[in-house]
């Protein structure tokens, strides 16, 4: 008899993480002045946070700290409410590339979660929903090595999803991809983390990228690092074709003028759109 039992959501609704950042600073060995001082926010459960800022502000180094893949010199990190003092499966990063295993499949990838934590039995299925959520499930028996950088992308986007992490860091991971397969990561990764309550830090150069994917954006200014402007984003529907996305990215575009010293003064803080 066929069993009519409703098989059980791989992916259950998650709340996200809550994250708190806490007078951090920091100081590379040998070099003079802060890379980061005083940075302080709370990010809320299933918010997604872009961190915008020209180069050498510190956006790295910011998240590789929440990450806790660096040490901070002073100040902390909690992710629901626990310090973070290393990395955890509970929060994952996505970094500029994929670095993936060339040898293995597009499964042989994602499953290596499930083999280093010993949950193997969970493997078949989990990799199945995952490839489906990430849109690769016709690629299961591909060498990585046959696929495009997007692809790619979204390989290690489902590797980063299958252990159900509750937050997740994106260190610019579309920066070298051509503009149409950025616009549909952008679109499918900001549709996945809300689908699965997924908490989202991202760094990144675009401001059109941090318009449409961001709730938050924090524009950063160098010479230590710190957090010069906040703009909230607001929007009805699809943002990418929405009046709320336009008056995002003029706020965006002068709140980081305003950070470079290019045409605004400090006094643009605090945007709300």
């Amino acid at each position: 008899m066929e069993n009519t039992a409703k098989r059980a959501n791989p992916f259950p609704t998650q709340c996200g993480a809550r994250i708190q950042v806490t007078g951090l600073s920091h100081r590379y060995r040998h070099t003079p002045t802060n890379a980061l001082e005083d940075v302080s926010f709370t990010i809320e459960p299933g918010e997604c946070v872009a961190l915008i800022g020209r180069s050498g502000c510190g956006k790295s180094t910011l998240l590789h700290i929440i990450a806790g893949l660096t040490r901070p010199s002073a100040g902390d990190v909690r992710i629901d409410g626990v310090p973070v003092t290393g990395p955890s499966p509970r929060w994952v990063m996505m970094f500029q590339q994929p670095s993936l295993f060339p040898w293995l499949s597009v499964a042989g990838n994602v499953s290596l979660g499930f083999r280093f934590s010993g949950r193997t039995r969970e493997t078949s299925a989990r990799v199945e929903e995952l490839l489906k959520l990430v849109e690769l499930s016709d690629f299961s028996d591909r060498n990585v090595q046959d696929l495009s950088g997007g692809q790619q992308q979204r390989v290690a986007l489902a590797r980063s999803l299958a252990l159900s992490p509750d937050a997740l860091l994106l260190d610019e991971p579309f920066s070298s991809l051509d503009a149409f397969t950025r616009s549909s990561l952008q679109r499918d990764i900001r549709s996945i983390a809300r689908k699965l309550g997924v908490t989202l830090i991202m760094v990144t150069h675009d401001i059109n990228e941090a318009a449409i994917m961001a709730d938050r954006a924090f524009v950063m200014a160098s010479a230590p690092g710190h957090i010069l402007n906040e703009i909230v984003i607001r929007r009805p529907g699809d943002p990418s074709g929405s009046e709320g996305f336009e008056k995002a990215r003029r706020a965006l575009i002068e709140a980081y003028e305003g950070a470079a010293g290019l045409a605004f003064a400090e006094d643009a803080a605090d945007w709300s759109i």
